[in-house]
């Protein structure tokens, strides 16, 4: 055979190969946004999201079609290729104006009060599960409260709701609205459930009215759910409460440790000053300057180091001060008015507070809450309220149902690029189908 014949052969035969290779992969791709899409629904029904909707919804709107799946088609529109209700519309041949119907269906006090019982039967169930196993097993699932703010951006003409807020993540004041989010993290991430949510009204009606403070959010939030546990007679530990610098507030720290017996672990500001116990004056700019202390190691937090101060400041009284060095970030360090709380336990509370942040990234990237279009507040605590629920509801999937496994991204990617091939009927998501 020539060598021509030869080079013509081989490349004909590494056509056919990737051929085989794409379209197997393509029914593999195929397979698994069936899959992805089965676990959504399980998902969906673990977390008794049917019920707990549609019927109210369906009598609100006056019709008996079958709403589930224009539900589920507002909670991910990013499974569909698209980000606004509109674009949702177009692809799925709906009635344009459906998204702000459903929306606008409920009032606000109703969309809190399904996220609100959501979290908290959910919290129950497992106190439930784990409140008479031993001292390990409850161990790995210790509650955190994490309280946190996020802005998202809002484009075009504004109303009410919208204002100029500072962002954390571009660093400048920005257009948007200004969300306080309050959720628990089990164990070391293994399930983020948010339990409340508002949004701060920029300019309220009436004279000489305050805007809404988000340390009386926060303030008001955990005493209504921690009261809340109290009366389905749950008695939890007393709570952890991890938040950044901007809720370092001596009075929310007073209350969480009076009125709940809890610890506010929040991070210290660089201007801060305070006295050491040997009379030494030093400001945070000075505690974060690695080359003062003398640090310690605790195989209770790997790859860490840390100095533990007992200081005391005009403005929170006796404090205990956490300077933490980890290896990639900057140095920092937490104030806490629980003097005899072990270091090893705060600084653990303090790693799962990026979980918040987490759970912002999938709302803000994966799930497309920054494009909405609605101009009331009921729709907007719809909206969001839906983006808090479909995060929940992803993050059950990748971590109970996939045990980790496959990530968040890919699902959204499989059943985003495949969703034409799907099976949805056996579901009963005929209006996605």
């Amino acid at each position: 055979m020539s060598p021509m014949k030869r080079y013509a052969k081989k490349q004909a035969k590494a056509i056919k190969r990737r051929r085989l290779n794409a379209q197997q992969r393509l029914r593999q791709q195929r397979a698994e946004a069936q899959r992805s899409i089965e676990a959504i629904h399980q998902a969906l029904a673990d977390l008794g999201f049917s019920d707990t909707f549609v019927a109210e919804i369906e009598g609100r709107l006056q019709t008996q079609q079958k709403l589930l799946g224009k539900i589920v088609g507002l909670m991910f529109p990013t499974l569909f290729g698209c980000r606004q209700g509109h674009e949702l519309t177009r692809v799925r041949g709906w009635n344009k104006n459906i998204p702000t119907q459903l929306l606008g269906a409920l009032p606000k006090r109703s969309w809190l009060k399904r996220l609100r019982r959501l979290g908290l039967e959910m919290l129950i169930s497992i106190w439930r599960h784990t409140q008479d196993k031993s001292a390990s097993t409850q161990s790995r699932w210790q509650w955190r409260w994490v309280v946190d703010d996020s802005v998202f951006r809002k484009y075009g003409k504004h109303f009410r709701l919208v204002g100029r807020w500072w962002s954390g993540q571009f660093k400048h004041p920005v257009a948007g609205i200004d969300g306080v989010l309050l959720l628990v993290v089990l164990g070391d991430g293994k399930l983020i459930i948010p339990v409340d949510f508002a949004l701060r009204r920029p300019n309220p009606k009436g004279p000489g009215q305050r805007c809404h403070d988000k340390l009386q959010l926060t303030q008001k939030m955990l005493d209504e759910r921690l009261a809340a546990f109290a009366n389905r007679g749950v008695t939890l530990s007393p709570p952890m409460v991890v938040a950044d610098s901007w809720f370092s507030d001596s009075k929310l720290m007073r209350h969480v440790a009076k009125a709940h017996q809890g610890t506010l672990l929040v991070q210290g500001k660089r201007a801060y000053s305070f006295t050491l116990e040997a009379g030494r004056k030093v400001k945070g700019s000075d505690l974060v300057k690695v080359d003062n202390w003398v640090w310690k190691h605790s195989l209770h937090t790997p790859g860490c180091r840390y100095v533990r101060l007992r200081a005391r400041s005009r403005t929170y009284g006796e404090v205990v001060l956490v300077v933490v060095d980890k290896p990639g970030d900057k140095p920092l360090y937490l104030i806490s008015m629980s003097l005899t709380m072990p270091v090893t336990r705060l600084i653990q509370a303090w790693n799962q507070r990026y979980w918040i942040e987490y759970m912002f990234r999938i709302m803000k990237h994966l799930l497309a809450a920054e494009a909405c279009q609605a101009r009331s507040e009921d729709a907007y605590y719809g909206h969001f309220v839906l983006r808090l629920m479909a995060g929940l509801t992803l993050f059950y999937t990748s971590r109970f149902i996939f045990k980790g496994q496959v990530t968040m991204e890919e699902i959204v990617f499989t059943v985003k690029h495949y969703w034409m091939t799907v099976n949805y009927e056996p579901f009963e998501l005929y209006a996605i189908a």
